[in-house]
């Protein structure tokens, strides 16, 4: 006879340390939460779009673009959620909102949802986890993968890839093969709404949404590179969650941006917890799992700590 395995939230139940009933509180979902934050979210992003606008004949659109694209890129935090069906209990609306965000951001939502299951099953374990980010060798790795020049290289190729009707041997594994041509029909939608954009933009003269679009992606993507690697980079390549995945402690304004996705080992314990209950999920678990409280900079500092040991 085998022993059970235990994990972290197995190890809470058993102690005490959460019930199974607050467990079952937890996953309650509610639409009520997530309208109230996407209302303040535009109103965060109209506020951003307003900044560019009044600093259009200036060098200070360059920063408004900034903080611009720190609000776009954080869509991927909420297309996140939505992928998980945790933003609203309305099924309907998180597939309408995540595919709304993908277009945003160019990743497109289905393939997204099944790369991302893959994610959660096989966290950290090399060369099953489709999302994983290899622990740089250098400093050059380091700052080239902040740069977020191999993102966009990657989105690209996967669009069109995607639009060729081709799939990686990876891709095969975590994509059904019923749900392929839906898979290529959504990249194809997706290219041809920025042929749209484009067209339309040569067409009028009017090039405005690269300034408060465009540029601001390019710019932002960085800060979210940054942001994606204390999620996992830099913790050991092992099954344990305990171990695998960081929760890190930050300001309201990043938990905010990022729907609380700061939690993310109580994340990965529980995906089905809806991001408004994970600050308290956290307060059950905070001694079942690894916090960085030094935030999303106490991550990169450990991670260069590690870097930088390797290399002496």
């Amino acid at each position: 006879m085998t022993d059970a395995i235990v994990t972290p939230l197995t190890q809470a139940l058993a102690e005490g340390k959460l019930s199974r009933e607050e467990l079952k509180s937890f996953l309650q979902r509610s639409n009520g939460p997530a309208l109230r934050r996407l209302i303040a979210w535009i109103a965060v992003l109209a506020l951003t779009t307003t900044l560019v606008a009044l600093s259009w004949d200036s060098w200070l659109i360059w920063p408004a673009m900034l903080l611009q694209g720190v609000v776009l890129v954080h869509h991927f935090s909420l297309q996140h959620e939505c992928v998980h069906y945790t933003v609203f209990r309305t099924r309907w609306l998180n597939d309408v909102v995540g595919n709304i965000c993908g277009f945003i951001i160019m990743v497109p939502h289905k393939h997204f949802r099944y790369e991302h299951c893959d994610h959660h099953t096989y966290t950290q374990l090399v060369g099953d986890d489709p999302e994983l980010v290899a622990m740089p060798q250098n400093l050059w790795q380091y700052v080239f993968y902040l740069s977020a020049i191999p993102y966009w290289r990657a989105k690209f190729t996967e669009l069109f890839r995607h639009v060729a009707g081709r799939l990686t041997s990876e891709e095969e594994r975590f994509i059904p093969k019923v749900e392929r041509a839906a898979v290529f029909r959504e990249a194809r939608i997706m290219l041809a709404g920025y042929v749209l954009i484009l067209a339309a933009m040569a067409a009028s003269g009017n090039w405005a949404l690269l300034w408060f679009w465009v540029i601001p992606m390019i710019l932002g993507e960085p800060v979210m590179r940054f942001i994606r690697m204390t999620e996992h980079v830099g913790r050991p390549t092992v099954p344990q969650m305990h171990k695998n995945t960081r929760t890190n402690l930050v300001s309201f304004p990043w938990r905010f941006l990022c729907w609380n996705m700061n939690y993310h080992a109580e994340h990965h314990y529980v995906s089905s917890v809806p991001f408004h209950a994970l600050p308290r999920l956290h307060e059950k678990l905070k001694d079942h799992i690894h916090v960085e409280p030094g935030g999303y900079l106490g991550a990169h500092r450990d991670i260069l700590r590690q870097l930088l040991g390797r290399r002496l």
